[in-house]
């Protein structure tokens, strides 16, 4: 047997004005998710449980089977191991964003203008970084390169009492003063970001975007504290191999710290224009290998949720199953084993708030043994309107290996 979970980041929406009152889900053109569908199990499940903040860390832990609410210490630390951070117990890791801020005097007046830099290149990113670590690091703090606008800072015998260090994706357009960390223990942190805009404010990255017409990366932004997590090993909790295919720290964070393989995908980016192909082939490979389930992820509907951008959110579903699913669905059903698949994601991105919802998401579990009744098309309502209801987040993932 072989499982494999499509896992569209953020892909679940609310209907939306610019899409004729439609959501993405229904207005996309995804014939292979419609016809598994329509033999599938479908349901809705609760991936974000009732208290915990709906971020693709505790989401994704749910769906592959791990309770967050017992393993999870924080975002970070799973970003962290994808890099490649040996974190200490004492060590805080925090997720490093730079972004875009508007030029007010006072740092508290600015505006967060673009929490990404413009899709910042990583060649770029690792400059400014490279800078940051120059000037700011030192024996307490330590600065690592990640992918594209995505990084980490270490702090050393750090604390995670840190108040509240808001994601910067959840305030696009707005005045950043209200949402830094009033808690003294963040204040060091606070300080680090306003330095680090008087350093990178000039800097020759930022000079060539801004002749470009670009956004620069003129501030870091610290997020997503926590520890080292200790993640029971994937074969070990769920009885079978695994591997998970992302262009984004995170998700190989988790694949690395559960024992998980996690191959690099040349072109992979986290947003609409990432290696769609590759991604599916590299999946194909794990299975070739004989990796029994393939956690196969893509960040884009997600990115384009927090962007506000409904067309491309459409398109991105729309990749998703000509480019993805179908070579890897075209290798399942010509290896001549029996396959399972679960499409789903991880939490809503709705585009009207452009930051996530810890709402409910669809679920369709499809097995090629045998024909449920399933649903006419994969969209939020209509799986709503079949009745299933997982409230157990993590039991998707036991469903779907028939545990």
């Amino acid at each position: 047997m072989k499982y494999l979970v499509l896992l569209c980041d953020g892909m679940a929406d609310t209907p939306h004005p610019t899409l004729d009152g439609k959501t993405p889900m229904e207005c996309a053109e995804k014939p292979l998710m419609d016809k598994l569908a329509a033999t599938a199990e479908t349901g809705m499940c609760r991936t974000v449980a009732k208290g915990l903040k709906p971020g693709s860390d505790v989401a994704n832990l749910s769906v592959m089977g791990y309770d967050p609410k017992v393993c999870y210490t924080g975002r970070s630390p799973l970003e962290a191991a994808s890099i490649g951070v040996d974190l200490k117990p004492t060590d805080v890791a925090l997720r490093c964003n730079i972004v875009t801020l508007s030029g007010e005097e006072n740092y508290e007046d600015k505006t967060m203008v673009d929490y990404c830099s413009g899709d910042i290149s990583t060649e770029e990113a690792h400059e400014i970084i490279a800078t940051v670590e120059k000037e700011l690091g030192n024996e307490i703090y330590k600065f690592y390169g990640g992918v594209s606008y995505r990084h980490c800072l270490v702090v050393s015998n750090g604390t995670t009492d840190l108040g509240c260090m808001t994601p910067p994706h959840d305030i696009s357009g707005r005045v950043i003063g209200e949402y830094l960390s009033k808690s003294e223990n963040a204040a060091p942190l606070i300080e680090l970001m306003k330095k680090s805009y008087d350093i990178l404010k000039d800097h020759p990255v930022n000079l060539a975007r801004r002749a470009k017409g670009l956004h620069e990366a003129n501030s870091i932004w610290l997020w997503g504290e926590g520890r080292k997590p200790a993640l029971q090993s994937f074969k070990e909790k769920n009885g079978v191999s695994g591997c998970v295919v992302s262009a984004v720290d995170l998700l190989k964070g988790i694949g690395i710290c559960a024992e998980m393989e996690t191959p690099d995908v040349k072109g992979a980016t986290g947003y609409i224009d990432t290696n769609f192909e590759g991604k599916a082939q590299a999946g194909i490979e794990a299975f070739k290998k004989g990796t029994e389930l393939v956690y196969l992820h893509f960040e884009a509907p997600d990115e384009c949720g927090h962007r506000g951008e409904a067309q491309n959110k459409v398109k991105a579903i729309e990749y998703i199953d000509s480019r993805a699913l179908k070579p890897v669905l075209e290798y399942l059903e010509s290896c001549g084993d029996s396959f399972r698949i679960l499409i789903m994601p991880d939490h809503p991105t709705p585009l009207e708030t452009m930051t996530h919802s810890a709402e409910p998401v669809p679920f369709l579990i499809y097995d090629s043994r045998k024909a449920e009744s399933g649903i006419k098309s994969f969209t939020e309502k209509n799986a709503a309107e079949t009745g299933l209801f997982i409230e157990n987040g993590p039991d998707i993932m036991n469903r779907l290996l028939e545990k």
